[in-house]
Order: structure tokens, then sequence, then C-alpha cells
């Protein structure tokens, strides 16, 4: 783990975690030639969280392929830090990763196949809200939304008051397909806390199975 000297006053703030430590140099370089201050690297989730955690930085980018995952470091920096933006610079092109990143909390994908010149220009814009995406993987967002059988629910307000964010969030994933235990596994928990959240819906929703609760939370006729 490597921490940097203290940021300039007018410099982007990043903490970086990669375990390849030739890709690293090439991300401080580029960074740095382009005025920003890598106030910490790491090699490992962990050593992304401490630097995250040392030097609340103005924006964390992580692999997603390195000990301990980057996933889950930006599942433990999002929960300490909420309001830090996370983004992953990977070569992974897989969709459980990409969607599983997106829900740990992170606000961009980016592929390592890409100039890194254009790192810090694409960092900047997510300080200003953007969302740093590869177009190619922007498309495959939309297809997954668009999907007829991953398609979002249209919560009316009376049914949404009823459930609490993660509630909502866990049957939107059941009702796209996904078993209890995939659901389990990309939201971080044990199938046996997926269960209990089920049941709390069917009686918050007064329905019997989830086929039920499926069709009340799409606005579908019953």
């Amino acid at each position: 783990m490597v921490t940097g000297s203290s940021p300039s006053e007018e410099g982007m703030r990043v903490v970086m975690a990669d375990d390849h430590a030739p890709i690293r140099g090439q991300i401080r370089e580029a960074l740095e030639a382009d005025g920003c201050v890598v106030c910490g690297e790491g090699a490992t989730a962990d050593e992304a969280v401490e630097l995250a955690m040392e030097h609340r930085p103005d924006v964390v980018l992580l692999d997603i392929h390195m000990p301990g995952n980057g996933v889950q470091a930006a599942v433990r920096i999002s929960r300490r830090l909420p309001d830090m933006p996370i983004v992953m610079l990977t070569q992974s092109q897989d969709d459980d990763d990409l969607f599983d990143s997106l829900r740990a909390g992170a606000s961009g994908y980016l592929l390592k196949d890409r100039d890194p010149a254009e790192l810090p220009g694409a960092l900047r814009g997510v300080l200003a809200g953007e969302a740093a995406m590869d177009p190619g993987l922007v498309t495959r967002i939309l297809q997954e939304f668009r999907a007829p059988a991953r398609r979002r629910f249209v919560l009316k307000p009376a049914v949404a008051s009823k459930l609490t964010a993660r509630e909502y969030e866990i049957m939107e994933l059941l009702g796209g397909g996904l078993t209890t235990a995939e659901v389990a596994q990309r939201l971080y928990l044990s199938p046996t806390t997926v269960r209990v959240h089920v049941s709390t819906v069917l009686r918050k929703l007064r329905v019997r199975d989830r086929h039920s609760a499926f069709t009340l939370l799409r606005g579908e006729e019953q």
C-alpha cells in the first residue's frame, strides 16, 4: 500500500487499487499528467477500503479482479462513505461484474483498453454527476432493463410506501428471474435473509405467493 503526498488545492484527489503494479503506474502517470493527485494506491480490497477511509478522496478507482474482490471493496466503501464516487477500471466485460458493480454503488465502469489519457476527464465527469461508462456497456444496460422478463416494477405510491428499499430490490431481482441463492449472492446476504424479506413483503402486500406480489408490483391485472 502506497500513500501519496498531501494533495494540492486544485487537483482531483484519487485513491486507486489494482494488484498489477505496472497498470497502477500507467494510471498514476495519466492522472498526474492531468493535474490529479493520487493520494493513495493499493493492491487489495482491504487496502482500497483503508485508503478510502484514511484519505476521503474525491473519487475511488477500483479494479475488480484483485485480492479480496473490487466489488466487495465498493460495497464496503459505499456503506461507510455513501457519498463517495466509485469507478471500476477493469478488463472484464462480464455482465455479472458490470451489474454487481453498479448494485455495489459504483458510479462508473470503464475498460482498461481505453486510452489512459481519457481517464481524468471521465473521473471529472463522475464528480459532475455524470456516469462514466463505455458506450458498448451502456447498450448492455439498456438491453437488460428493456428485456420483458427483467422489466422493472411500476410501483403505485400506496404500494411503494409499504416496502423498504431493500425489500423492493429483492423482489425486483426475483421478479427478473434470479433464484433466491443468486439474489443472496448479488446483494451479499444469506439466502435465509432473502427469504425473510420475501415473507415480510408478502405479509405487507397481503398476498399468498411471490407471483401475486410480482403482479401487484408491476401494476398488472390480477
